[in-house]
């Protein structure tokens, strides 16, 4: 039995949608703590927030080069819009996550502190949520397209 599970698993994994999924789940969960820390001043709240961040920026390259991997093996590269978005989408994802864990790191208590720089911090998390889900969006159009056409 276990043998016959890592068998189907090494055959239907998808490096891509299981790396897309777990950062485009981990910035809502970033975003939610630090709501909770604006009303709280809660150290921790806000903690917990760099420790995700973090998560997110280990794990987005390994979303972005499986899905060009992905673009060039399945769709051949084409060049649809949906394609070009998601790229420009990602490098902002990627842009906006370094820029953020570098001001954190560089001033680890930027959100106590107050000032630009913890607007500038906080600013690029909240983009970072609808980056993700247009992110998604697109990427479920082309999993919807793919469904159709398996079922024509």
């Amino acid at each position: 039995m276990p043998l016959k599970f890592i068998k189907e698993m090494k055959q239907s994994f998808m490096l891509h949608p299981v790396a897309a999924h777990f950062s485009n789940g981990v910035i809502p969960v970033a975003v939610l703590y630090l709501l909770l820390f604006l009303p709280t001043g809660n150290p921790f709240y806000e903690r917990t927030v760099i420790h995700l961040l973090v998560v997110v920026l280990l794990a987005v390259p390994f979303s972005f080069y499986s899905g060009i991997r992905d673009w060039k093996t399945k769709y051949k590269g084409a060049k649809a819009p949906v394609f070009q978005k998601k790229i420009r989408l990602s490098i902002l994802l990627s842009v906006l996550c370094v820029l953020a864990v570098s001001i954190r790191v560089a001033v680890p208590g930027v959100m106590q502190e107050g000032g630009p720089l913890a607007w500038m911090y906080a600013a690029a998390l909240f983009a970072m949520l609808p980056t993700v889900v247009l992110l998604g969006h697109h990427g479920g159009k082309l999993a919807a397209g793919q469904r159709s056409e398996r079922f024509r």
